[in-house]
């Protein structure tokens, strides 16, 4: 969830209202990729087999996207219902038209995870009414290849990042941010969401050329970012599969978890997920980053978020250690796995699922993807 002191940031800050470099063509649209049916949804095969969807069953895709995992279940399981959501309009469009193709078999609904607990009873969606839940955590493939959306760095468009697209116009977008909060704000944003280390460098260069003039692109502020450290270090850092990746990779991830507001949406679709899944009904959950990871690990173990997080498991295996030498609790180590389930779950498989190493060379954006799958008690 959004740390304390940034969640404070998001609910006070205002949106800058300045004038800033505007694309020519802002409006919203579904990029080709989407319509020409290339999207690539990540670890389908796994994620259909630890669904484990049988013909007539109800289904939530909590992040439709571009339709990818929701289409594969509809050809796969005969009979089968999707309820597909997304808070995203052009999600919502494709839905829509998807609806079209499967008729009474897809039920298409526009809003947050937040905004679910409101719509899902309006379609007869209730309390174990679910039998299957997927959660597509983070950003979509359409979403980060139109470039007037704002979220790729490699695309020159307006610095917006709204997953809402124009829903809330007075919802702020990553112009606002890098413009409106100050120096020290930005550092606890770039610290907390972009796992960045050299947060003031960055902080400071966002700072001083603002101060000239309002940043409102994309590559503009790629730009500030690299000018803060040396040439050498432009695509000095290296993503998993050891291609270069520009220093300002984690000051977007940062801009775009704080303007969406994300790891709260993210928690608010786990809690719906809960609520809505029947007994021993399946829930499968795709992240793509550490603290996506992290919160959804920590879900499904029944571990009080406000809290910090439980030690590591090599402080828990020396605490162990020390429990045995000094107490003779030798059944220390059972407790701990017993631990490891919430009183809402059970963890079917312990080790979490990662992508295979083909398919990570055929479709790269899946190479940070993490699968948790998790059955309803």
């Amino acid at each position: 969830m959004l740390r304390k002191g940034c969640r404070k940031l998001w609910l006070s800050w205002r949106p800058y209202t300045g004038s800033v470099p505007q694309s020519p063509d802002s409006e919203l649209r579904v990029p080709p990729q989407s319509e020409k049916g290339l999207h690539t949804p990540v670890m389908l095969k796994e994620v259909l087999h630890c669904l484990d969807i049988q013909p007539g069953q109800v289904v939530l895709d909590l992040t439709f996207g571009a339709g990818g995992h929701s289409k594969a279940i509809l050809q796969s399981v005969p009979g089968v219902t999707v309820v597909a959501a997304d808070r995203d309009p052009l999600a919502f469009q494709l839905a829509q038209h998807l609806a079209q193709e499967y008729p009474g078999q897809v039920k298409a609904v526009l809003g947050r995870f937040s905004e679910l607990d409101n719509l899902l009873p309006a379609l007869g969606l209730g309390p174990g009414g679910v039998d299957a839940a997927l959660l597509d955590a983070g950003c979509s493939s359409m979403q980060m290849d139109t470039a007037e959306r704002g979220f790729s760095l490699s695309k020159d468009g307006p610095l917006d990042m709204r997953m809402d697209g124009d829903r809330y116009p007075d919802m702020p977008c990553a112009t606002d941010v890098v413009n409106a909060l100050d120096q020290q704000a930005l550092v606890s944003v770039l610290a907390a969401y972009g796992e960045e280390r050299h947060t003031r460098k960055i902080a400071v260069a966002i700072a001083q050329a603002r101060s000239v003039y309002p940043i409102g692109r994309t590559l503009q502020l790629a730009s500030i970012v690299a000018g803060a450290f040396p040439a050498s270090a432009l695509f000095a850092r290296r993503d998993r599969l050891q291609r270069p990746s520009h220093v300002a990779t984690k000051t977007f991830q940062a801009l775009r978890i704080f303007v969406n507001d994300e790891l709260n949406e993210l928690h608010a679709g786990l809690r719906t997920a809960q609520t809505l899944l029947r007994p021993k009904g399946r829930l499968c959950v795709l992240t793509f980053h550490s603290l996506e990871d992290r919160l959804t690990k920590r879900f499904i173990r029944g571990e009080d978020l406000a809290e910090p997080p439980r030690l590591s498991v090599r402080q828990r295996a020396k605490a162990r250690r020390e429990a045995v030498e000094e107490e003779g609790e030798e059944d220390e180590e059972s407790k701990e796995e017993k631990g490891q389930e919430g009183a809402y779950w059970v963890i079917p498989q312990k080790k979490v699922m990662k992508p295979s190493e083909e398919e990570v060379q055929e479709n790269p954006r899946a190479r940070s993807a993490k699968l948790r799958t998790a059955v309803r008690r």
